[in-house]
């Protein structure tokens, strides 16, 4: 795992095809298990992923949030199957407006034969505003995080495939 300017990534060889990998990122029901985390819970939106603009939600819990359990609005900004996809996180005012806070995550998916996929996760908070720095810190989770992720992602992509 690297630190470069405001962002981190990992990467991870897997032992499947890269469209099995994306056909996992692209179902929300299948985002908590591979955060790891505890902190994504579940989709409160069960339709796969299939273009740019695209909103999701999630259902989260944080042990810091004043709310402790709260609902993420994620906004597709990268879809190109089975090679990218990425989201943006926010969430959604009380008059029903989309604010995201400037955080994108985003998987690139590298054919390396028909049955393995190289995977590299980014997340990236360069466009994260001053006013949310002063009470987040970035990135928001320790050194290991990307890695196991995409760990879980592979295990997930592992099964489906064979399924």
């Amino acid at each position: 795992m690297h630190t470069v300017d405001e962002n981190v990534s990992a990467t991870l060889t897997f032992a499947v095809p890269a469209t099995k990998v994306f056909a996992v990122l692209a179902d929300p029901a299948t985002h908590a298990a591979i955060d790891g985390t505890g902190w994504v819970q579940q989709a409160a939106d069960l339709a796969p992923l299939t273009e740019v603009g695209q909103v999701f939600r999630m259902s989260m819990h944080h042990d810091d949030h004043p709310d402790k359990g709260y609902t993420t609005a994620n906004k597709v900004r990268v879809f190109d199957p089975p090679r990218a996809i990425g989201w943006l996180t926010g969430y959604e005012t009380d008059d029903g407006r989309l604010e995201f806070g400037g955080w994108l995550w985003r998987y690139d998916l590298r054919p390396l034969g028909p049955s393995q996929t190289e995977v590299t996760l980014t997340y990236d908070w360069s466009a994260v505003p001053p006013s949310i720095r002063e009470y987040l810190r970035f990135p928001p989770f320790g050194p290991d995080h990307l890695t196991n992720s995409l760990h879980h992602l592979a295990e997930i992509a592992a099964r489906t495939s064979h399924a």
